[in-house]
């Protein structure tokens, strides 16, 4: 991978089809991941930089070029047209070599934290809490008390921030990025789709030079084919239910309620009417009841017939 091509990704100026290839190329291998957030933070920590640096910006990029082939061996480094984000190279240069030999002499390790079947709640280095819902993963820096970000890789995560204004929380999420200071939101990161719920505080959100503030009771859905930021008002709150232990549905579609309690139950649930598709739900379920005690009240609230059969669950109308 090109350092270049990192370069434009992390300026959020790359083609789709250049951020695919730097996707696959974190996926293919550990050591790429590694690599990449190394190569990050020198980016963060050269953004620091006065703007008036005299650096000349050719010798600049070649002598940063050289210092991160001591990371990255593998890379053949060709000459860089000269793109407007090359000035911001040269800023960097001045950290590079200090920032890459002592990462050479001491190595930055990473953890990752995987929910297969089950719920895990963590504190982090930085006293962050974070509730990770079932099939979700996250990685971190061992450094976090220095560097607060991280990268959600899959699922639901919720937050609840540790207040640090001097170093703030930074959560990757392919070409989506969400900063805050201090506060309690989630993040899901699934099927092509990311959705950032906030609890309390403030949290920004931002996609390429777009970007959006969020406050308590606002979310943010940007689709990867259509990554637009549109701010809109959260009406209920399903979206914490793995860590609250609450799903509060207010108008919510029928089939997204059905979609939660199969996560919590792993059980699969059925309409047999295009019509119960349609419907909304306004009520409250307790994940600490049983599955049947909320098909109870899924029942009832909605005037439908429940079927179950083991694990699969049928939903259709009273005749």
């Amino acid at each position: 991978m090109k350092d270049e091509l990192l370069i434009k990704y992390l300026l959020k100026e790359s083609t789709e089809e250049e951020n695919a290839a730097v996707k696959n190329w974190l996926a293919e291998d550990a050591a790429n991941e590694v690599y990449y957030l190394q190569f990050e933070k020198i980016w963060d920590a050269g953004k620091s930089l006065a703007v008036k640096s005299k650096v000349d910006e050719e010798q600049a990029w070649q002598k940063f070029k050289e210092r991160t082939a001591a990371v990255k061996k593998e890379a053949i480094v060709r000459p860089l047209k000269k793109y407007t984000w090359m000035k911001v190279a040269a800023m960097i240069t001045l950290v590079a070599g200090i920032w890459l030999g002592y990462n050479l002499l001491n190595p930055v390790t990473y953890t990752d934290l995987t929910a297969k079947n089950q719920i895990i709640k963590e504190k982090l280095p930085d006293g962050s809490e974070i509730t990770l819902n079932k099939n979700s993963a996250i990685s971190y820096a061992s450094n976090f008390t220095r560097n607060r970000s991280l990268r959600l890789k899959k699922g639901d995560v919720f937050f609840n921030v540790a207040h640090d204004e001097s170093k703030p929380f930074v959560i990757d999420v392919d070409q989506v990025s969400v900063t805050v200071v201090g506060t309690s939101f989630n993040v899901k990161h699934q099927a092509g789709e990311t959705e950032v719920n906030v609890e309390s505080g403030i949290v920004r959100v931002s996609v390429g030079r777009e970007e959006v503030e969020l406050r308590r009771g606002e979310k943010v859905v940007i689709r990867d084919k259509n990554p637009e930021l549109l701010k809109e008002k959260n009406t209920d709150q399903v979206y914490n239910y793995y860590h609250s232990g609450v799903i509060i549905a207010n108008n919510t579609p029928i089939l997204k309620i059905a979609e939660i309690l199969e996560d919590v139950y792993g059980v699969d649930i059925k309409t047999d009417d295009p019509s119960i598709d349609a419907m909304t739900v306004k009520s409250t379920f307790l994940i600490k009841y049983s599955l049947n005690q909320n098909l109870k009240i899924l029942q009832q609230t909605m005037d439908l017939k429940v079927t179950r059969n083991g694990n699969q669950i049928l939903l259709s109308k009273l005749r």
